[in-house]
């Protein structure tokens, strides 16, 4: 008898029905019956999508049932469609197709200020500290506290031993200077 090698559900149940046209195993259908929802459970975790994965498993049981009278051992049936499932899900991976398309111009996103390239986003933090460094000790302690160290009002109050209406001023008179501060112009 020859060997079998199914790619597909669609080839495999072929197959089936044109070497088995009038076999039946009813010890498969019990089988199946009996095991189906731990069996459907082991394809979803092997899958993404609910309807991927009975697709998956509809598949792996039809490659059982045309090597069913090859099975030997009946016991180890679960290791076997276990089997079948994973080595259907890796060839089912690997025949992905990625579709490319060519277009007449590149699709490249159009620059962000301060966005992923290091070397500005160091000359950013450069110019914060500058700018940072300009302000009056008081409201530079404030400002550090409040978003560098991030300390909630009170906290920066508390440190600083002012009232929380003081911090809250101050930053605000900070964080005017810092938006019409020259240098910090290019990233507004």
């Amino acid at each position: 008898m020859t060997t079998l090698v199914c790619t597909s559900a669609s080839d495999a149940a072929r197959l089936a029905t044109r070497t088995l046209p009038y076999a039946t195993y009813p010890s498969f259908s019990s089988y199946v019956r009996a095991r189906q929802p731990i069996l459907l459970r082991t394809a979803r975790s092997l899958t993404a999508n609910p309807c991927d994965a009975e697709d998956l498993l509809q598949t792996a049981l039809t490659k059982t049932y045309v090597a069913w009278d090859r099975i030997e051992d009946h016991r180890a049936l679960d290791g076997y469609v276990r089997r079948a499932l994973l080595n259907t899900r890796t060839s089912q991976w690997r025949k992905r197709k990625v579709d490319e398309f060519s277009c007449d111009e590149l699709p490249e996103p159009e620059p962000v200020p301060g966005g992923n390239d290091p070397a500005e986003r160091q000359a950013l933090h450069d110019a914060m500290w500058r700018a940072i460094m300009r302000l009056p000790a008081r409201q530079r302690a404030m400002v550090v506290l409040r978003y560098y160290e991030d300390l909630s009002e009170a906290q920066t109050a508390e440190v600083l031993g002012v009232s929380v209406g003081t911090v809250k001023s101050a930053v605000s008179r900070a964080l005017g200077k810092l938006r019409e501060d020259p240098e910090l112009e290019p990233v507004r």
